[in-house]
């Protein structure tokens, strides 16, 4: 069973930074891709940044100069560094890996974490 914990959220003021952490454990062959994404009260999951297995990063237009994402392979842990955060970037922020390859046969699965809080003071 593979399971992904999301850390380093929490209450911070505009302009300030904060560094999150998603580890994927359980039984991993191979990970196509990890990202993060979030949700604001009653708005859609957004696609925050997403970082390939080969390196290849891509990132919302609104946080594009402000965060970066980066990935440890050997951990399977993926990170998101935030700064310059503003209120705006309040939301729950969840950590999603595609592509799981969990057996030795050719399936591949989706997990999402159960999030994280961020919340930006203004």
């Amino acid at each position: 069973q593979v399971q992904l914990v999301e850390s380093g959220g929490g209450l911070v003021q505009a302009g300030g930074s904060l560094r999150l952490s998603c580890a994927a454990s359980g039984t991993i062959f191979s990970i196509n891709a990890m990202g993060w994404y979030r949700q604001a009260p009653g708005n859609q999951r957004d696609l925050v940044a997403t970082i390939s297995d080969s390196g290849r990063t891509n990132y919302a237009d609104s946080v594009k100069g402000r965060f970066a994402i980066s990935k440890d392979n050997a951990k399977n842990t993926v990170y998101l560094q935030m700064n310059s955060l503003k209120p705006e970037d309040t939301a729950v922020y969840y950590c999603k890996a595609d592509g799981v390859r969990a057996s030795w046969g050719p399936e591949r699965y989706d997990y999402w974490g159960h999030g994280t809080e961020v919340a930006v003071s203004s």
